[in-house]
C-alpha cells in the first residue's frame, strides 16, 4: 500500500465514528419530526389507562391539542374530563427547542394555576407511567446519539444525556421504523445501567397520510406498573389559532377540545 493509499485508509478510519454519530443525529431529528410535527396542528383524544402492580385500573379521559410555531417551537394544550378527581384540569406547554419549556397545570379543586419547573419535565404525567416530557418530546440536542444497528426494519439508537445530572437515567435506547421513523420502542437505563423503563407504540395507524400512534405504552419495570393511552378522533390541520394556548384558556377550555 504506497503512502498516500495509506493515509487516506486512516483518514476514513478517523472520520468514521463521526461520520456515524451524524448518521444518528440525522435518524432522531427525522423521529423527532415524524413523531411531533405532523401538519402545521393536531388534535386528538385520548383514553388512559393505568395498571398497578396487583392488576388494579383506573382511567381518565382527555383531549391533546398541538400547534407548531415558527419553526421548530411549539404549543400544547391538554385537557381532562375524567374521572372526577381530574376533571377541568388543563395543562399547558410552550416547547422552546434549544431551551427550557414554559409549562403549567391548572387544578380546579384548588383553583391553582401550577408553574411547572424545567427540571420536573422528568416526572410522572399526572400520576401516571408517562412523564411530562413524554407528552412534547425531549430536545434532540440534549442528548449524544449514536447507531448501533441497522436492520431491513428499523434503526437501534442510543442516547447519553449531555448533562447526566438533570436526568434519571444514565441511557436510552431507541428502536425507528425505518419507513416511517417512527419510535416503535424506547428501554432507559438507570444509573447503575439496570432496565427500569420502557415505553412502546403498540398500534400504528396512517392517518390523513401521516403515519400516527395510537396506541402507547408506558411501563415501570420495577414498581411493575403500566399506563396505556389509547387515541381516538385524531385529525391534522384543524386550523387551530394561537391564542388557544394562553393561561387564560387554562381555567375555562376552548371550544376545540369537543372536536366541534
Amino acid at each position: 500500500m504506497n503512502k498516500l493509499s495509506l493515509l487516506l485508509c486512516l483518514a476514513l478510519l478517523w472520520a468514521a465514528p463521526a461520520l456515524a454519530d451524524d448518521h444518528a443525529l440525522e435518524i432522531v431529528k427525522k423521529a423527532n419530526q415524524a413523531s411531533y410535527y405532523a401538519g402545521k396542528d393536531g388534535r386528538a383524544d385520548v383514553e388512559m389507562t393505568l395498571t398497578d402492580a396487583s392488576g388494579g385500573i383506573r382511567k381518565r379521559s382527555f383531549t391533546i391539542l398541538r400547534m407548531n410555531v415558527g419553526g421548530k417551537d411549539q404549543k400544547f394544550y391538554v385537557y381532562f374530563r375524567e374521572p372526577a378527581d381530574v376533571s377541568k384540569m388543563a395543562y399547558l406547554v410552550w416547547k422552546h427547542v434549544g431551551g427550557d419549556d414554559d409549562r403549567w397545570l391548572w387544578l380546579p379543586a384548588l383553583n391553582l394555576k401550577k408553574r411547572i419547573a424545567p427540571g420536573d419535565k422528568r416526572t410522572s404525567f399526572v400520576g401516571s407511567d408517562f412523564f411530562y416530557e413524554d407528552v412534547s418530546g425531549r430536545g434532540v440536542e440534549e442528548d449524544t446519539h449514536t447507531l448501533l444497528e441497522t436492520t431491513d426494519d428499523f434503526y437501534l439508537i442510543e442516547n447519553k444525556p449531555n448533562d447526566p445530572a438533570s436526568v434519571e437515567f444514565s441511557s436510552y435506547q431507541v428502536w425507528i421504523d425505518r419507513q416511517s421513523y417512527l419510535p416503535l420502542k424506547a428501554k432507559y437505563f438507570d444509573k447503575t445501567g439496570e432496565l427500569y423503563r420502557q415505553v412502546e407504540a403498540t398500534r400504528i395507524e396512517t392517518i390523513q397520510g401521516y403515519p400516527t400512534v395510537v396506541e402507547a405504552v408506558a411501563s415501570d419495570l420495577k414498581a411493575g406498573t403500566k399506563t396505556t393511552n389509547s387515541f381516538s378522533k385524531v385529525a391534522y390541520d384543524v386550523g387551530l389559532k394561537e391564542q388557544i394556548f394562553t393561561e387564560r384558556f387554562l381555567r375555562r377550555p376552548p371550544r376545540e377540545v369537543s372536536g366541534r
